[in-house]
C-alpha cells in the first residue's frame, strides 16, 4: 500500500488522482488551500485519507501537511507536485502581481515541496516525485507566455532532478497534459483587465484567451483516464521521465520536433553557403 501526497485536490487533475489512488486502496494526504473543498474524499475512506490545508506558497504549511503525513502514515511514497494556476494575457499586457504569483505557485511552491519530501525519500531510498507541467511546457502558445515559462521551469528543474535523485532510488516522472476537462481555463486562471489590453494583440493573444475560455469544459482528455495513466506510469518498474498526456498533447510534441528539425536544417543550409562567414 503506497502513500501520496497530492497538491491541489478541490479540482480538476488532482481531485481526481487522489478519489482513484483511495479508491484503489491506497493511502493518499489529500491536500487544498481550503480543506472543506476535500472532506467528502477523506470522509469516503477515512482510515486511508489525511485531508489537510496546504498553500504551496507558505512554507509552514508545507513543512506542517509533510510532517503530519509521515507521522499518520510513516512515510511519503509518491508526491504529486499538481497544484497551479493559469493566467491569460499577451506578454505586454501582462501585470508583475500576476506574473509572481503564478511563478509563486507554479514553480517555487513546486519546488518548496521538492525539498521537504526529498529528505524522507533520501533516508528510505526510496520514493516517486510527479511534476504536474503541461504540453505548454514543451512548446509556447499566444495569451500564456508567463504560463509557458512557468511550465518549461518545471520541466528543466525536472530534469536536473532525475539526474540527481535516481541513483538514491529516487523516480521522477514529469505529467504533460494537452486539454483536458479540468478548471484550468476556468475559475483557476486569471486574465488581464480589460483596460491593459492592447488592440495590437487582439488577433493573436486575444483570440487565444477568447478560445480558451470558450472551450471550458468541451476539452478532449478525461482526467479520470489521465489518473489512471499517472498511477500505472508510477507502478511501473521502468516510469518515463515524461508522460504526455492526451493525443492533442502527444501530436503537438511531434509538431514541436519537426518545427525544430526544420529549423536546425534551414540553419545548417545557411552555414555551408558562401555568403556566410567562416568560424575562425
Amino acid at each position: 500500500m503506497a502513500t501520496w501526497l497530492i497538491t491541489g485536490c478541490s479540482t480538476g487533475f488532482g481531485r481526481q488522482l487522489a478519489a482513484t489512488v483511495l479508491a484503489r486502496g491506497d493511502q493518499a494526504v489529500v491536500t487544498a488551500r481550503r480543506p472543506e473543498q476535500v472532506k467528502d474524499l477523506v470522509d469516503a475512506a477515512p482510515d486511508r485519507a489525511l485531508g489537510l490545508a496546504l498553500d504551496v506558497t507558505d512554507p509552514a504549511q508545507i513543512q506542517a501537511a509533510v510532517t503530519a503525513a509521515e507521522d499518520r502514515f510513516g512515510g511519503i511514497d509518491v508526491l504529486v507536485n499538481n497544484a497551479g494556476i493559469g493566467y491569460f494575457a499577451a506578454v505586454e499586457e501582462s501585470t508583475d502581481d500576476e506574473i509572481r504569483r503564478m511563478f509563486e505557485i507554479n514553480v517555487f511552491g513546486l519546488s518548496a515541496m521538492i525539498r521537504a519530501v526529498l529528505p524522507g525519500m533520501r533516508a528510505r531510498r526510496n520514493g516517486t516525485i510527479v511534476n504536474f507541467s503541461s504540453i505548454g511546457g514543451l512548446r509556447s502558445f499566444p495569451a500564456v507566455g508567463y504560463y509557458n515559462a512557468t511550465k518549461f521551469a518545471v520541466e528543466g528543474l525536472s530534469e536536473a532532478l532525475w539526474q540527481e535523485v535516481e541513483p538514491l532510488g529516487i523516480k521522477v516522472l514529469l505529467a504533460e497534459p494537452g486539454p483536458f476537462r479540468t478548471d484550468w481555463a476556468g475559475r483557476s486562471a486569471n486574465e488581464t483587465l480589460p483596460e491593459h489590453e492592447i488592440a495590437d494583440y487582439a488577433a493573436t493573444a486575444g483570440a487565444a484567451r477568447a478560445s480558451f475560455r470558450e472551450n471550458t469544459g468541451g476539452e478532449p482528455g478525461d482526467p479520470a483516464r489521465a489518473a489512471e495513466t499517472i498511477i500505472t506510469a508510477v507502478t511501473a518498474d521502468n516510469p518515463p521521465h515524461r508522460l504526455l498526456l492526451g493525443s492533442p498533447a502527444y501530436d503537438m510534441a511531434l509538431a514541436k520536433l519537426d518545427e525544430l528539425r526544420a529549423e536546425f536544417a534551414a540553419w545548417e543550409d545557411l552555414t555551408r553557403s558562401a555568403d556566410f562567414p567562416a568560424e575562425q
